[in-house]
């Protein structure tokens, strides 16, 4: 037998309403109730005491004691007060107590029931007591006459009037109370079902459990996910959107220009217009942006979303290198098989002395770039990168050059500094130089713009060797890492050399088109320098280039 489901969320606070206000309603009418019996009991007090003074203070009242039958002449007097004043009695009595006046024509002449002692000592007084009539609020009051007390007055109003007029007065309460628990009814059912819709009828443990699922996504998520509501202030970020973006733990209610975020990127994570896969560059990483605007009916807030593509753009680049070093591997296998083929034309020409030097000479220019870099370089990574590179360069007709200074032993780079940071540093800074100097060379040799090579001039590799030069400097000490690229091209000034770090800048043409083409190669650079908490600076070379000086701090608290 399946258990009842328990009762939704609104169902709960619903019939917790009703009861708060049934018991508000109540406690109102109680009070209400009680004190107004309290202020009947006080307004008959009033009354009877005002009654019973004004008949005390009355000329003629004196002068009816002073007179031969004194009932005769107040009883029609009394009975006239007690009907137009609507109190239930006026006894009026001679000092000892002996009635003069009273309701019942037969109870005159006998003595009063109730208390008169006070009177009697000059005091107006007050009491409940139950008399000839039933259970009276009655007050009692002296005459006096010559400095003397001559008679007592005694007016009173039943209880049983006194509960008629709070029964009245409790009527009307009942319907104000009835009105207001009504009132309340309809206003909590209103809310219940506004709750209702907005809660979906679960009740509080499925909520509690979908915060939960809600709260466990979020960190499961590895894309970055930023909410924003109708006023552009983040109302949802995960954990991955706070590491992609570099927000503080608290950036909830903040709107995106207080934050720490460039231009174009706030312009993008607002949604207007709509972003799809755009890319774009912070400090440290390359994001791919996707904002959509929330609408129904008004703008509402926007969704984004947020992917990390730093590690593929990365990636990418050392796929390019790694297709580079194989094209220049295959151009030396081919070049050596030339070199092979020369040395055994030579040997069966009969030329053995010939074919010796010749091979020689090739195997000593070979080997003299590798020794040098071998014998400057132990950091292996940065070894392989630059016979690679210098493999590269000399099939593309460039130069490649270590400085006399460079020096970089074993045991130097802490294993804090990623290789692969360095692979992405070094090497696009090559690539970046080699590619300026080969223009610089082309335009000088044959008169022409790299814009005119792309579209169908050309150059001889001769020609451009004789020209295209690149420099690399690299040395560490035991505080810091300096590596230094610069070229023999024309070199960045004033504009160019601020916005050569920015997501796809570049000077050269795009493949099949006039310009346009998007560099990422320095601004992953840029982003590597800083994740190693580094710097990277660029000027002009001796030669005229463009020179780029990168530091990276090799001990903790370098800055």
């Amino acid at each position: 037998m399946a258990l009842p489901r328990p009762r939704s969320l609104a169902g709960q606070l619903f019939a917790m309403q009703v009861l708060l206000v049934t018991l508000v309603v109540a406690g109102c009418a109680v009070f209400t109730y009680l004190n107004t019996r309290e202020q009947a009991e006080e307004a008959a007090r009033t009354e009877v005491t005002v009654v019973a003074r004004a008949i005390a203070d009355a000329p003629s009242v004196l002068a009816a004691l002073r007179s031969e039958d004194p009932s005769a002449r107040l009883q029609p007097y009394a009975e006239r007060v007690r009907l137009d004043t609507g109190i239930t009695f006026v006894t009026i009595m001679r000092p000892d107590g002996e009635r003069l006046t009273h309701p019942n024509p037969e109870l005159i002449g006998q003595t009063f029931i109730g208390h008169t002692e006070p009177a009697l000592r000059g005091e107006t007084f007050t009491e409940s007591y139950t008399g000839t009539l039933g259970p009276s609020m009655r007050v009692v009051t002296p005459v006096w006459a010559d400095g003397e007390i001559v008679a007592l007055v005694s007016a009173g109003l039943a209880v049983e009037t006194i509960g008629r007029r709070v029964a009245d007065q409790v009527s009307g309460l009942l319907l104000v109370a009835g009105g207001a628990l009504a009132l309340g009814a309809v206003g909590t059912w209103a809310v219940n079902v506004r709750l209702r819709r907005h809660t979906h009828g679960m009740n509080a443990a499925e909520l509690s459990r979908m915060y939960d699922y809600h709260q466990a996504t979020l960190r499961a998520v590895r894309e970055g996910l930023l909410l924003l509501d109708g006023d552009g202030r983040i109302a949802l970020v995960n954990d991955a959107g706070l590491e992609l973006l570099g927000l503080p733990d608290e950036p909830v209610g903040r709107a995106l220009s207080e934050l720490d975020l460039s231009p174009g990127l706030v312009a993008a994570l607002s949604g207007e217009p709509p972003v799809v896969d755009e890319v774009l560059v912070t400090e440290e990483r390359v994001l791919v942006v996707n904002a959509a605007p929330v609408s129904g009916g008004s703008r509402r807030g926007t969704v984004v979303t947020l992917r990390d593509h730093t590690e593929l753009q990365e990636l990418a680049g050392e796929l390019d290198s790694a297709l580079a070093f194989t094209d220049a591997l295959r151009a030396q296998a081919h070049e050596a098989a030339n070199r092979l083929h020369a040395v055994v034309a030579l040997i069966e020409l009969g030329r053995a002395e010939e074919a010796v030097e010749f091979a020689t000479a090739e195997l000593e220019l070979a080997q003299a770039l590798t020794d040098r870099v071998v014998d400057a370089v132990a950091e292996p990574v940065l070894a392989a990168l630059l016979l690679g590179k210098a493999a590269q360069a000399n099939e593309r007709g460039v130069e490649l050059l270590l400085t006399e200074d460079s020096r970089i032993d074993d045991g130097v780079l802490p294993s804090a500094l990623p290789p692969r940071d360095l692979v992405t540093i070094l090497g696009n800074l090559i690539d970046n130089a080699m590619e300026a100097a080969m223009g610089a060379a082309v335009q000088s040799a044959t008169g022409a713009t790299v814009a005119d090579r792309a579209g169908g001039a050309g150059a001889r590799v001769g020609d451009v060797r004789a020209g295209a030069r690149v420099w690399v400097r690299a040395r560490a000490d035991a505080h810091e890492l300096l590596l230094e690229v610069s070229d023999s091209g024309g070199g960045l000034r004033g504009e160019s050399a601020e916005a050569a770090f920015d997501w796809g800048w570049t000077t050269k043409p795009a493949r099949g088109q006039g310009t346009g083409a998007r560099g990422v190669g320095l601004a992953l650079v840029r982003q590597a320098v800083r994740r190693n908490r580094g710097t990277v600076e660029v000027d002009r070379a001796a030669g005229g280039g463009a020179r780029f000086t990168v530091r990276l701090p090799l001990r903790v608290g370098v800055a």
